[in-house]
């Protein structure tokens, strides 16, 4: 299991948060729906990376699914269609800051799940439905901080049923991944996930996510994408996760 005793936190406290980020608003078919951040999009605490604040009893970390604040719905829904291009534009607190650290490096991943009004999300509830990773010369995060302004685009599932959807997407900055972080507490991978309430309407569309991943249990530090060295040459990254949810 990723999310084990062994790993207190990968935490960055207020000395070093200037190195994070956390998403501010989206996008619908390029059209702004203003910002998010405690409106539609359940928006942690501090600026991004997830707090692992550990029960060693029960060896899980709740906050990963949608960060610290994940558990309290707010009083948004974004308006969305099956098919529809979302794009989701993460930001430092400074904006005359790049809108992540240089040295933060690796894939961004994003998923879907029934709406939930509480809890965390943190069962098996979540399927992929899009994912960037590396490809040469530059990771995901690299592209999205020197190219895009902070945007990640992707679509909706053109077959997905109408209803409620939390979206969650993540940032996992791999600068640390040189050193299991089971193995030793201050290092291992980042993570930065949000999450936004989504209200999907139209089309005829009948696919439910099925894809029941848990993140406590799906995500292990042994994981090739996880256990991962940023620092010396390689040429392919394995992309953590399941594999993208067919959508049927």
């Amino acid at each position: 299991m990723l999310l084990n005793g062994a790993l207190l936190a990968l935490l960055a406290l207020a000395t070093t948060a200037s190195a994070h980020t956390t998403m501010s608003r989206v996008f619908v078919n390029g059209v702004d729906q203003g910002e998010g951040k405690n409106k539609y999009i359940r928006s942690p605490v501090n600026d991004g990376q997830v707090q692992l604040q550990l029960d060693k009893k029960n060896n899980t970390a709740p906050f990963i699914a949608c960060n610290s604040k994940g558990d309290i719905a707010v009083p948004q829904f974004v308006k969305a269609s099956p098919g529809d291009k979302l794009t989701f534009q993460w930001f430092r607190e400074d904006p005359k800051e790049p809108v992540i650290d240089p040295s933060h490096k690796g894939p961004i991943l994003t998923y879907i799940a029934p709406f939930f009004a509480t809890g965390f999300g943190d069962g098996p509830i979540w399927s992929k439905i899009a994912e960037e990773g590396f490809v040469s010369p530059a990771w995901a995060t690299e592209r999205m901080r020197n190219f895009t302004g902070g945007m990640v685009d992707f679509n909706l599932p053109k077959t997905l049923a109408p209803g409620k959807y939390m979206v969650r997407q993540e940032l996992i900055p791999l600068h640390l991944a040189d050193r299991r972080g089971d193995i030793e507490k201050t290092r291992g991978p980042e993570f930065y996930p949000s999450c936004v309430q989504f209200d999907v309407a139209g089309g005829s569309g009948t696919a439910v996510p099925n894809q029941n991943f848990d993140f406590n249990k799906g995500y292990k530090f042994t994981d090739p994408g996880f256990d991962f060295n940023i620092h010396i040459p390689f040429t392919t990254y394995p992309i953590p996760g399941p594999p993208i949810w067919d959508a049927k």
